[in-house]
């Protein structure tokens, strides 16, 4: 797309928009300009998916903001209480993406599982007002971790993985909250110690 075309894009998005506002205002059409936002976003990221799949080996990271804008669209479509799921999880299915598309970027595992994890937790708390979403956002990081330890076979994943696992069941339980000051600090020295463990083997 050249410059010219670029410019004729943008002015006609423009006209639409203001047209779709003074629809709005006037009562003719309702959520129209949310409308306008997710049909927008929607393009822009179908675009970048599009480079992707022309040049995947090349334009992986193409990925990333594909689906981040996808979920801005949809984001901007479904109702407030779900558009927090929308954003967070596509954005969290991008780097799965990058991860499927090559197995050795294992890293991307950890912000998938993170990101869709507080879409959950997000969609839990405004959707359905579940009080105390702490306990399921650490099962979410402990499963992530698992799964980056059998995908990858990273061993050292298993120990924050089992460790975060047992924060979100004492979370769970509102009379194990007090253990949780000292089974964070616990985990930080044990994970720490993991670290520095694997690095002496090594050297």
């Amino acid at each position: 797309m050249n410059r010219s075309n670029v410019r004729v894009f943008i002015g006609g998005a423009l006209v639409l928009l203001g047209v779709l506002m003074l629809l709005e205002r006037l009562g003719v059409i309702r959520f129209a300009v949310a409308i306008f936002w997710g049909v927008l976003f929607f393009l822009v990221g179908a675009y970048f998916l599009y480079r992707f799949a022309v040049n995947g080996s090349r334009e992986w990271w193409a990925l990333i903001p594909g689906f981040a804008l996808i979920g801005m669209g949809a984001s901007a479509l479904l109702p407030g209480n779900w558009s927090g799921l929308a954003f967070l999880g596509f954005l969290g299915i991008s780097f799965l993406a990058v991860y499927l598309n090559n197995r050795g970027r294992w890293w991307a595992i950890i912000p998938a599982g993170v990101l869709i994890t507080l879409g959950v937790t997000a969609v839990l708390t405004d959707a359905y007002n579940v009080q105390g979403t702490g306990g399921i956002f650490f099962l979410g990081l402990g499963l992530t971790f698992l799964l980056l330890a059998v995908l990858a076979s990273l061993q050292w994943a298993y120990i924050p993985g089992v460790v975060l696992l047992l924060m979100g069941v004492l979370l769970g339980y509102s009379q194990f909250t007090g253990l949780i000051n000292y089974v964070w600090p616990a985990a930080l020295i044990l994970v720490g110690l993991l670290l520095i463990f694997q690095f002496t083997r090594h050297t």
